[in-house]
């Protein structure tokens, strides 16, 4: 379906969540952070970050840790709640918190009574009035209480880890999880009133064949997933030292990758499944990600593809990123550093990057490329990339017709690849090997 042209995909590129990425951040005064939230208007998110699962997978690139001891859990509770109130005071009253989302890590590595009273928490501390609630979960430490809990908070959207359902390759990652449990999870989240249920699922894993893969989506789709973020395995253990578990020669080549991601795109758009961007999918009959991608009013932050249209999230607990106009604010990463901090009623963001005018400009231009397929660009950002672009445009990949630069059909695998050339840090990420392949 797509044309291949691997010299095209051999530089590993980021997956722009934002611009500059988190790659590029360094200690920032936290007093900027401070002033960034004193200086927000109009709609917030919340992102709550939850730095704990109940077993820890091989493959996994996020902030997280294994629950553990009780007394672990409650201390980064403790230390959370003194940070909401932190964070809130300094929120203009004008400010209106519109969504919350509960991430990790496992939100639900949490007891379900500990959740209830974290969202109680929030809901004064930032005078709550019906805000949209979306978690991720993990079906293998799913119960009936947090079925309970779930429904009494009124969460509509919810996103559960599934990867594989070829249990070979689920060995392999250190993710065993039978098929019966997400059904059962699934049959418990509807019961919930989740009205927006997301698979997370992956290619590229160690041992997995296109078989593999097609049986996961059939699986994913009869067992109606609203949404699908179908994600190539990022395999950087010289990063992620958990990786070192995983079998490097058990992946499939770049080759095959390829050939994977295609098949999954081909399976959901003829499966009753609209595209969102690359690597997203969406049913068009309701949820609000499909409507957002068919009506351009797509969006890109640190949670992926989104319909939310805040122009200021709010990241809280360890490692939370915070992203303003003007800054993007990382919090202490180390748990029990950001427990320290935040105990003593200071925000925890202590990393980050204050955004010029340029980077700004640049941010903009990838969002719309990767959200939109297109996206119009100043003379002097044409000029720029003019004779980098060549060996896309030649290729029918891109089109550079006065100020607007799109990416056809063809190119839809190459578009972070074409985004990555508004990125003038790239040259030090091809140096660092910080990031994976770009498919």
């Amino acid at each position: 379906m797509w044309p291949y042209h691997p010299e095209l995909l051999a530089t590993p590129v980021p997956r722009y969540t934002s611009f500059p990425t988190a790659a590029e951040f360094g200690d920032i005064d936290p007093a900027l952070h401070r002033m960034a939230i004193e200086d927000a208007r109009g709609d917030i998110s919340l992102y709550v970050h939850i730095p704990f699962c109940e077993k820890i997978c091989f493959y996994c690139g996020c902030n997280t840790a294994a629950a553990g001891r009780r007394q672990r859990l409650d201390s980064y509770l403790s230390a959370l709640d003194r940070e909401v109130g932190t964070i809130a005071a300094l929120l203009p009253r004008a400010a209106r918190v519109r969504r919350v989302s509960f991430g990790g890590g496992s939100p639900n590595a949490l007891d379900p009574v500990d959740f209830i009273r974290l969202v109680d928490r929030l809901t004064v501390a930032f005078r709550l009035t019906d805000p949209v609630y979306s978690i991720e979960l993990d079906p293998r430490s799913m119960t009936v209480d947090w079925m309970r809990a779930i429904r009494a908070v009124g969460i509509e959207r919810a996103s559960l880890g599934v990867q594989t359902f070829a249990h070979h390759c689920q060995e392999a990652i250190g993710r065993v999880q039978g098929a019966g449990t997400v059904s059962r999870t699934v049959d418990w989240l509807r019961t919930a009133g989740v009205t927006s249920l997301n698979f997370d699922l992956m290619y590229g894993l160690p041992y997995q064949s296109r078989d593999d893969l097609t049986d996961t989506l059939e699986r994913a789709q009869s067992l109606g997933a609203d949404r699908i973020a179908l994600f190539g395995y990022a395999h950087v253990p010289h990063v992620v030292p958990r990786q070192r578990a995983i079998d490097a020669l058990a992946l499939p080549g770049t080759d095959e990758r390829f050939a994977m991601a295609a098949l999954g795109y081909e399976h959901l758009c003829t499966h009753g499944y609209v595209p969102v961007g690359f690597d997203h999918f969406a049913r068009p009959g309701g949820d609000p990600l499909a409507h957002a991608a068919l009506d351009g009013s797509l969006r890109r932050n640190f949670q992926g593809f989104t319909d939310d249209q805040a122009p200021n999230l709010i990241g809280l607990g360890a490692s939370a990123i915070s992203q303003f106009l003007h800054l993007l604010a990382q919090n202490e990463k180390n748990s029990g550093r950001y427990r320290m901090i935040a105990s003593q009623g200071l925000p925890a963001a202590n990393r980050g990057i204050a955004r010029s005018e340029s980077e700004r400009q640049r941010g903009e231009v990838i969002e719309q490329l990767l959200c939109r397929g297109r996206a119009r660009l100043t003379r002097e950002l044409g000029a720029e990339v003019a004779a980098q672009l060549c060996p896309f445009t030649i290729r029918g990949l891109a089109t550079f017709e006065g100020d607007w630069l799109s990416v056809t059909p063809d190119g839809l695998p190459y578009a972070r690849t074409i985004a990555a050339l508004f990125d003038p840090y790239r040259k030090i990420h091809q140096q660092q090997k910080r990031f994976s392949s770009a498919i």
